[in-house]
């Protein structure tokens, strides 16, 4: 028999369901984003929760049609959002509940993870040594100290916002602009058309000049007036140049990110950042980074495992399966 590691993910934008091998190959994933109605900029918990319990059996099934039940060795699942005391979101109990079910009836396993760790593991790989991990999602903008352990990670936040998130940035700008939430894709392939007509010379891009610079405090910043003058920027100006504002946007947010890992990997001697999380997976960010001199050696993993993405959670129930199981005892 073949080991299949089977991983679940409930977060408040996407469904995710994955198995992985032995080996840590993905054998199967489905993944979609929560139905967010116009002009809205989230769903409530309930809905959310509702829409992810109704959609799980459909994927479950087209997982057992693509990996032998009787082969799943452990269940990896995202129970919160992040690996502390009281972090909670309803959302993740439909995962929760799937994965306990799942789990009785095959005899097997259930371990319990928070979603950043899955975010973590999805770019992290087999990665054990100490890395400086930024997760850039749709409602977190958190730098962490990340070191591999017997349950997970162990993640201390050493940089980050101290209000709206970066996604939050894009999504609010985006969803000014008319485009549906969560809007950073849409804003994304504006910027990325715009900026690869002049082969990313910024300064031959005829931005606008609206964004203040983000001031950093020791890895720390506030997005708020960022916002602040971009909404009040696109309420002034009907019919502005939509391309301009959005590889504005990118850029300015590429700058914070390479000068916030720059630094943050001199004072805490770790010269290796990962990012991860939806912000992560994009195209103009990635080219950017891609085309830059840093100091820090920034990775990003497969843009498709950037967003919120049970292949994480599976690989994480992997390596704690196959280390408890090396443990007399365990």
């Amino acid at each position: 028999m073949s080991k299949v590691y089977l991983g679940l993910d409930t977060s408040n934008y996407r469904t995710s369901i994955a198995a992985v091998s032995g080996q840590g190959e993905v054998l199967f994933e489905r993944a979609e984003l929560l139905d967010v109605k116009k002009g809205a900029r989230g769903l409530r918990q309930s809905e959310a929760f509702f829409v992810h319990s109704n959609r799980l059996p459909g994927f479950i099934l087209g997982l057992f049609e693509a990996v032998d039940p009787s082969d799943i060795a452990a269940i990896g699942v995202s129970e919160k959002p992040r690996r502390v005391e009281g972090s909670y979101m309803p959302c993740f109990l439909a995962g929760l509940n799937a994965a306990s079910e799942i789990g009785s009836a095959l005899r097997v396993p259930v371990y319990r993870f928070s979603h950043q760790e899955g975010h973590a593991s999805a770019v992290l790989g087999d990665e054990r040594d100490d890395v400086l991990f930024m997760h850039l999602s749709g409602g977190t903008t958190e730098f962490l100290k990340c070191s591999a352990d017997e349950c997970g990670y162990d993640m201390q936040i050493i940089g980050g916002t101290k209000d709206i998130s970066i996604g939050q940035l894009l999504d609010r700008a985006g969803v000014a602009l008319g485009y549906p939430f969560p809007s950073g894709a849409y804003l994304d392939e504006l910027a990325y058309g715009l900026l690869s007509d002049c082969d990313f010379n910024i300064s031959d891009a005829g931005l606008p000049g609206i964004m203040p610079r983000i001031k950093t405090y020791g890895g720390m910043f506030n997005l708020s007036g960022a916002e602040t003058k971009i909404l009040r920027y696109i309420s002034d100006n009907v019919g502005c140049d939509k391309s301009a504002l959005a590889a504005e946007l990118l850029v300015s947010i590429y700058n914070l990110l390479k000068g916030c890992a720059d630094e943050l990997a001199g004072s805490h001697g770790i010269n290796t950042v990962y990012m991860a999380g939806g912000v992560a997976s994009s195209r103009t960010l990635r080219e950017l980074l891609k085309r830059s001199d840093q100091r820090s050696d920034i990775r990003l993993g497969r843009p498709e495992r950037s967003g919120d993405n049970a292949v994480g959670t599976a690989l994480l129930a992997r390596r704690i399966d196959e280390t408890r199981k090396r443990i007399p005892g365990k």
